[in-house]
């Protein structure tokens, strides 16, 4: 087995948005996945129960619920976007250490989510770290293909210049680092800190030991820390 990809080399870091640069539990997420569940429902006319059947479904099997519906229903994402995304950012609080701990480290930093900008926007505003990336690339800069799709990482590199070689990858869902790490990027997994109740299904918590997680950490901003130490 080969050891871990080291950080030595990387000029270049890019950070998933949702539940990875804010905590699990502040289960901001959850609001995004009821609204979600309200838009399906609404839109097939169908029962809350069968809607979220049909929600995770989707979310399993083409990345995002948004593009299952797109492709099975003809859903227009802009439509969709601005009805899930209509949430309460207020349960996010300004986190200057991580701010700080992201401003040390050396080069370029980027987000790359499958959510929008308006979305991402207000979350770094909550957080208070937007100032510290370069740029934002959201779902319709993937041209509606959601990661884990090999394009969409792909697309990212090619719009932003990066080299995969030189670059770090932070999310928190395993198979979202399957192509990074094929790509040749180093990869950390932030997982939920053990002692706060999280809600995640099974399937998105696995991943830790697979051979494609360089490193793993429930505390980002002390793993930035020490990067940047």
């Amino acid at each position: 087995m080969n050891p871990p990809r080291a950080f030595s080399h990387i000029d270049t870091w890019v950070f998933d948005l949702d539940n990875t640069l804010y905590p699990h539990h502040v289960n901001l997420w959850q609001q995004v996945d009821a609204r979600i569940g309200e838009f399906i429902s609404a839109y097939l006319k169908i029962s809350a129960e069968e809607a979220r059947i049909i929600q995770k479904d989707y979310y399993r099997r083409y990345g995002t619920s948004m593009r299952g519906m797109m492709t099975e229903h003809g859903v227009h994402a802009d439509d969709y976007l601005a009805y899930v995304h209509q949430i309460d950012h207020s349960p996010l609080e300004p986190n200057p250490a991580m701010g700080a701990a992201i401003a040390k480290l050396p080069g370029r930093k980027l987000i790359l989510t499958n959510g929008s900008t308006d979305h991402a926007g207000a979350v770094l505003a909550r957080l208070g770290i937007g100032e510290h990336f370069e740029a934002v690339f959201d779902i319709i800069a993937a041209e509606l293909e959601p990661k884990p799709a090999p394009q969409t990482y792909d697309r990212f590199l090619r719009v932003h210049g990066v080299e995969p070689l030189r670059s770090a990858m932070f999310e928190d869902l395993a198979r979202n680092l399957v192509v990074p790490h094929q790509l040749g990027m180093t990869t950390v997994l932030v997982v939920p800190d053990g002692a706060k109740e999280v809600v995640r299904e099974d399937w998105e918590l696995e991943g830790r030991d697979a051979a494609y997680v360089d490193h793993v950490t429930d505390d980002l901003t002390g793993f930035l820390e020490r990067l940047s130490g």
